[in-house]
C-alpha cells in the first residue's frame, strides 16, 4: 500500500490537441527543408529522422500519462473504492490498457516505416512514406479519443474528491481538538 498524490496527475489533452502538440513539436524540432538535388541517402535520413522523432514524442507523452495515473491495486482502499464507485475500475484499467496498446502500435508503425524508408528510391516516395507513417500514428490516437477524454474526467473528479477528503480530515482534526479541550475543562 503506497501513498499516492493524485494532484500530481497532469491534464490529459484531447485527441485533437494531442495530435497538434506532437506534430507541431516535430515541425519545430526537426529540420524542415530538403531539396531534390540532395543525395538519396541524405533524403532518406531526413525523413527517417522525422518519423523517429514523432514516434519518440508519442512514446514520451503516452508514457508520462500512463506513469502519472496510479494502479488501482496500489492506492489506498478508500481511493480504490472511490474510483470503483465513480468510475468503474474495469473501465479505468481498460482506458489505461488502450493507451498502452496505442503506444506499442505507434512504436511498431514507426519501426515498419523506417524500414520502408531505408529503401525509398526518390524524394517523392520518401515524403509519401513519412506522410503515411505520421498519418497512421495520428489515426491511432484519434481512435483513442474516448479513452483520453475518460481519463481527463477521472483526473478532474479524483482531484476534487481528494480535496474534499483532505478538507474533511482537517475538519475532523479541529473537531477532535475541540472535544479534547472540552473534556479536559
Amino acid at each position: 500500500m503506497s501513498q499516492y498524490n493524485f494532484k500530481k496527475i497532469a491534464t490529459v489533452p484531447t485527441a485533437k490537441d494531442f495530435i497538434d502538440i506532437v506534430l507541431s513539436k516535430t515541425q519545430r524540432q526537426t529540420p524542415t527543408v530538403i531539396h531534390r538535388g540532395y543525395a538519396i541517402t541524405r533524403i532518406r535520413q531526413f525523413y527517417m529522422r522525422k518519423v523517429k522523432y514523432t514516434q519518440q514524442s508519442w512514446h514520451e507523452k503516452l508514457s508520462r500519462i500512463l506513469e502519472d495515473f496510479p494502479r488501482v491495486d496500489d492506492v489506498h482502499p478508500f481511493y480504490s473504492d472511490l474510483l470503483n464507485v465513480l468510475y468503474d475500475k474495469d473501465h479505468y484499467k481498460l482506458a489505461l490498457g488502450q493507451l498502452n496498446t496505442a503506444r506499442n502500435i505507434i512504436d511498431k508503425i514507426s519501426k515498419d516505416y523506417v524500414k520502408l524508408l531505408k529503401y525509398g528510391d526518390s524524394l517523392y516516395r520518401c515524403k509519401q512514406l513519412k506522410r503515411a507513417a505520421m498519418g497512421r500514428m495520428c489515426t491511432m490516437m484519434k481512435k483513442h479519443a474516448a479513452s483520453l477524454a475518460y481519463l481527463e474526467q477521472v483526473t478532474a473528479h479524483v482531484e476534487i474528491a481528494v480535496d474534499r477528503s483532505e478538507h474533511a480530515d482537517d475538519l475532523g482534526v479541529r473537531v477532535s481538538e475541540r472535544r479534547q479541550v472540552v473534556v479536559y475543562e
